[in-house]
């Protein structure tokens, strides 16, 4: 009897481009989806873009145009990066929608009336210039501490200390930059604490992971608190309803976006929502989410399912961060990677494998090693996989006139390899990806090895054992046809066009129990080709040129309401050697759209940097401005030339980027302290 299964992944944030520490994710999710797909469960996969918040409200203010074109821009970016690396949903939306109001209220409502909703007032900073209330993260001072400068409002990088943003010293808007006021704010609040019994049962049954389930015991010792659903305009979102000024805070109405999405999708396709999400629904409803907000999707979120009278998550299935050669994904290194980047360069089916042969069912970590990388898809998927189909094809093509023999040379080989499947099946449904790779590149090794062994190109020189040369092609192309069937969730195109060459079409997990033998087959062509390391190391370059100069994207993500930038210790900050330096001279950049060629004077030493603030400045514009530059950083070779420095700036991006200018009174050489 096959399963009703809801499938969703985190919603990504509508401010930013996708990069490859998202793409574990719904690469992950799209992978188990399709592998459900294939066992004959009716799985539906949604999604949508996070639309709300300060963050989106700030940015579309900069780039003078609505948050809802900004919104709508940044969803149509997303929807193609997705689709190019084969992610298929069955519905990507928006939290931005009728449906999302709809649910968001009505679930604010049910939570109300049932008496876990409450409001107070509360202090909070406030900008007096753009006249708004200020998250903490949108505040910045000298720690209350030690003294750290440029320090956000609720805890120092510097020191560790955690405060008040009323505690700050000297505290500025990040805004607006003026000192922010204290003003008082009726705010609304949901009474996690109410939930907790439910959700330690709930936690403790199987429903999360154990290193999950762990870490929200130590949160239930130290007891569940109240959690503040509300934010005061000017706020893009949805206004909570009777209120005049109070909108729905954007993690409240992001997950309703699941919701949302599929009764967009349901009321598309005539099926009934409730079906679905009812208490006693027989559906499974799995989220596939980062290790960063598992406090939100495994307290919050089925806290207020249940109090709103709809069903509790099934599994939430968190995974860790992305690495790239063992560290932090890196601007200045090249690998804070983008989607679209890696795609200029590279076959997305080859991070679809590498990440599939890395991920397990834990919270761990995993790491992108370039080296790996390029090995591991090279010999698996090019030196064993298509190997296999080549080889056999040529002889099958030439000599038999495409068609397979009427036996297999060794059926008992062809039953091993089809009754593998149940294993590789439970390794894919408890999302131990790794452990299904390794099972069927076992089972390329031996196809490999079937064939070397048997010889068929010596046999083909004997006209009296040209039959067993069929056979045993035959043999072979039936066992590549069983491994592209058991990698098909995993490298949807390349199993696409092996039907193609088969004249097959594998929907189903189990077809591949019959044989295909006496049928004509297509003429070879080559399925995958190797990576080289030129094409890697130009989508590192090209990282590089994008990303290390000024002007980054904005953080993108969930948590971009309250952006936390990579974390460095005070040794590291100590060792930067910030100087004033003049600009004497500027130049655009032949071949390159975001970079302008600036020459510095450091006071007696000139410098060549290559910065990216061409979509801010003219040439023109810098020649003779006094500008901050990080003058220790090892020289870069580009394919420009060779690059001595960084220039500060700061800003948005595009036109709204600004190189950070010192006071009257600065000259060239002065270290900044």
């Amino acid at each position: 009897m096959s399963r009703k299964i809801l499938v969703t992944s985190a919603l990504p944030y509508a401010n930013g481009p996708i990069h490859l520490g998202h793409l574990v994710e719904y690469i992950q999710t799209d992978i188990w989806v399709r592998f459900q797909k294939q066992r004959g469960n009716r799985c539906i996969y949604v999604c949508a873009d996070d639309a709300h918040g300060t963050p989106i409200m700030l940015k579309a203010r900069q780039e003078g145009i609505s948050p809802e074109e900004l919104i709508e821009r940044i969803g149509r970016e997303h929807r193609e990066d997705f689709a190019d690396f084969l992610i298929e949903f069955d519905n990507y939306y928006s939290t931005h929608s009728d449906e999302n109001r709809y649910y968001a209220e009505l679930i604010y409502t049910r939570l109300k009336e049932a008496g876990h909703i409450t409001s107070r007032t509360i202090k909070q900073a406030y900008d007096p210039v753009e006249n708004m209330f200020l998250p903490d993260r949108y505040i910045k001072g000298e720690c209350p501490r030690c003294g750290a400068a440029d320090q956000y409002g609720d805890s120092c990088e510097a020191c560790g200390a955690t405060y008040t943003p009323a505690e700050l010293k000297n505290a500025v808007s990040v805004v607006s930059g003026a000192a922010p006021i204290e003003r008082e704010s009726e705010h609304y609040f949901f009474r996690l604490q109410d939930f907790e019994s439910l959700l330690r049962n709930w936690a403790g049954s199987g429903h999360v992971q154990t290193e999950v389930a762990n870490k929200l015991n130590e949160w239930f010792e130290e007891g569940l608190r109240e959690w503040d659903i509300s934010r005061d305009a000017p706020y893009f979102g949805f206004r909570i309803p009777n209120t005049e000024n109070k909108y729905f805070y954007v993690w409240l109405d992001a997950p309703i976006g699941y919701m949302a999405s599929f009764r967009n999708w349901c009321d598309r396709h005539g099926v009934d929502f409730d079906e679905y999400w009812k208490p006693d629904s027989d559906a499974e409803l799995y989220h596939f989410i980062g290790k960063d907000i598992i406090y939100f999707h495994a307290l919050f979120w089925p806290a207020m399912l249940h109090g709103a009278g709809f069903r509790m998550p099934t599994k939430v299935c968190a995974h860790g961060f992305l690495t790239v050669n063992g560290q932090k994904m890196s601007k200045s290194r090249g690998t804070f990677i983008m989607g679209r980047t890696f795609l200029r360069h590279l076959n997305p089916e080859y991070l679809r494998y590498y990440l599939a042969a890395k991920l397990g069912s834990s919270v761990h970590d995993l790491d992108l090693s370039l080296d790996d990388f390029i090995h591991r898809v090279n010999s698996d998927l090019v030196g064993k996989l298509v190997n296999i189909a080549s080889r056999s094809a040529s002889f099958i093509n030439k000599r038999f006139d495409g068609r397979l023999a009427d036996t297999l040379e060794e059926p008992a080989v062809y039953r091993e390899f089809t009754s593998r499947g149940e294993a590789i099946a439970e390794a894919y449904e408890n999302r131990e990806f790794s452990r299904a790779i390794r099972e069927i590149m076992q089972l390329a090794d031996q196809a490999n090895q079937y064939f070397d062994e048997r010889k068929p190109w010596v046999l083909a020189k004997d006209e009296t054992t040209l039959p067993q040369v069929q056979a045993i092609c035959t043999q072979t192309l039936n066992l590549f046809r069983v491994l592209m069937a058991y990698l098909k969730p995993v490298v949807p195109r390349i199993a696409a066009a092996a039907e193609v060459f088969l004249q097959v079409e594998n929907r189903h997990w189990d077809d591949v129990k019959q044989p295909l033998l006496g049928r004509p087959i297509g003429k070879f062509k080559p399925l995958a080709t190797r990576v080289e390391r030129d094409a890697v190391d130009a989508m590192l370059e090209e990282s590089k040129e994008t990303l290390a100069a000024a002007g980054q994207p904005a953080p993108s993500g969930p948590l971009a309401e309250d952006p936390i930038g990579e974390q460095i210790e005070i040794d590291d900050f100590t060792r930067v050697d910030l100087r004033i330096a003049r600009i004497t001279d500027a130049a655009y950049v032949d071949g390159a759209d975001k970079l302008l060629q600036l020459t510095l004077d450091l006071g007696g030493e000139q410098r060549n940097v290559f910065a990216g603030l061409r979509s801010a400045y003219e040439p023109e514009q810098l020649k003779g401005r006094l500008t901050v530059m990080v003058a220790n950083l090892k020289p870069r070779k580009m394919r420009f030339g060779l690059s001595e420095g960084m220039v500060l700036a700061a800003g948005p991006g595009g036109k709204e980027l600004f190189v950070l200018e010192p006071d009257a009174g600065a000259q060239p050489g002065m270290r900044v302290k």
